[in-house]
């Protein structure tokens, strides 16, 4: 009588036992060129940090003034006396007002080609956004201070009118539009294109699902963005800003073309005079002796940490946030 046991199908598949897996072997080349690159960006990195410091640590030997505190810069003087007061206040001022202005508009700009604007208009705007952000500074510069500046003598009257009573739109000293209020306007335009370009493709990677199930449940597209896409993208966000205040903390040609410089902080911001790190590296390297080159990287050592913290200080809020972010979607 035949057995009624059912036949067992092995399904498992065949054990490769000769031979290397090719596999393998190209994982851990990449493994060991993505480590070797991360590990190189930091030795670049430190490489910075420490020729920065060793040439500060020259200058700041011999600077009879305080670093932090004095206004004046004299670093060809003898003896030499040179602080980094003016231009603390004008870089973090300027950049304040560029992040203030370009930062709503940006967010605007890339809801409105992601989620508003039809497919024929949106793909035209991304392009002029993407290519409005490689447009070089000095063109920007160029344009500042002979469009920009001209058509802002009337806005600086407004606000001193109507919002001079706040002090900060104050207007005391006559003269053109060279004021870091110009500047952080002028930064915000700069700025600008590389926000939206980063917010709108964080923006489009938010999961339809979601946005699908807002809309179920009767949602506006108001609320669909508020409640979908705004907490999803908000990292993002954040991430872009980040970016777009790197270049302008940085930024050079454009602000010296702009600014008229001067050492002396005023909180009215419409008057002219101000400084900032870049601005005065640009225009006094060429100028500077050896000394004198050491006290201007000195000031890039403080723009550097700078730029440290503030990124830092992102990374931060990203991590406490992460929740409402869409790094675990």
């Amino acid at each position: 009588m035949a057995s009624s046991t059912p036949t067992r199908i092995d399904t498992a598949p065949p054990v490769i036992k000769s031979g290397r897996s090719t596999g393998r072997a190209g994982d851990k080349i990449f493994s060991g060129l993505s480590k070797g690159s991360g590990i190189l960006l930091l030795v670049i990195m430190a490489s910075i940090a420490a020729f920065l410091t060793y040439r500060a640590s020259i200058a700041l030997s011999k600077n009879e003034g305080n670093f932090l505190t004095t206004f004046d810069w004299n670093a060809s003087a003898r003896p030499p006396v040179f602080g980094i007061a003016v231009l603390l206040f004008g870089t973090v001022v300027s950049s304040v007002i560029a992040m203030a202005i370009a930062v709503p508009i940006a967010v605007g700009i890339a809801l409105f080609i992601s989620h508003y604007a039809p497919r024929k208009l949106a793909a035209p705007l991304a392009y002029v956004v993407d290519l409005l952000a490689a447009v070089p500074s000095i063109i920007y510069g160029i344009w500042g201070a002979l469009f920009l500046v001209p058509q802002l003598n009337g806005l600086n009257l407004w606000l001193d009118e109507y919002l001079g009573w706040t002090y900060v739109f104050d207007k005391t000293q006559v003269g053109v539009a060279r004021s870091l209020f110009t500047v952080g306007i002028l930064l915000a335009i700069m700025i600008l294109p590389i926000v939206t370009s980063v917010s709108r493709e964080v923006f489009l990677q938010v999961p339809r699902m979601n946005e699908e199930a807002a809309l179920a449940l009767g949602a506006t597209r108001w609320e669909v963005i508020r409640m979908s896409v705004l907490p999803f993208g908000r990292s993002g966000v954040i991430s872009a800003s980040m970016l777009g205040l790197g270049r302008a903390l940085g930024e050079t040609m454009a602000v010296a073309t702009v600014l008229s410089p001067s050492f002396l902080i005023s909180g009215h911001i419409l008057d002219p005079g101000g400084g900032t790190f870049a601005q005065n590296i640009a225009a006094k390297f060429d100028e500077a002796n050896e000394f004198g080159r050491d006290a201007l990287i000195a000031s890039g050592l403080v723009l550097f940490l700078l730029t440290l913290l503030v990124n830092g200080a992102a990374r931060l809020i990203i991590a406490r946030r992460k929740d409402f972010s869409g790094a675990n979607a």
